[in-house]
């Protein structure tokens, strides 16, 4: 019994060390990005899986974005901050850069893409 107990704790230790990683790595949206227009927004975590804050410019503070998914893709809903208009989109990230989609009535669509800061 004590020989089990004694190959089971470093076992245990090096299962946390590992997993402990994993548990806290960030999914690669979440960050400061730079717009097209050079202002700034954040994407975090938030109740609904992701959401855009607008940090700087005359938008400032404004939530413009919810997604859901993972592994760098995702879906959800973009707001035009000017008009208010809510379009449907996808938003996809490779390495420091983020692409968003987004369409009214799956025909009319605009593509942005954001650098991470």
């Amino acid at each position: 019994m004590k020989r089990l107990l004694s190959i089971a704790a470093p076992v245990a230790l090096v299962t946390q060390l590992v997993l402990t990683p994993m548990a806290l790595a960030q999914e690669p949206v979440v960050g400061v990005w730079k717009t097209q227009i050079g202002t700034t927004a954040t994407i975090q975590e938030c109740a609904d899986g992701y959401c855009i804050t607008m940090k700087t410019g005359d938008h400032a503070g404004q939530k413009i974005g919810s997604f859901t998914g993972g592994n760098g893709s995702f879906t959800g809903t973009i707001i035009e901050p000017d008009s208010k208009k809510t379009f449907d989109g996808a938003l996809t990230v490779s390495g420091d850069t983020v692409k968003m989609r987004g369409c009214t009535m799956k025909v009319i669509c605009r593509s942005l893409i954001w650098t991470r800061l």
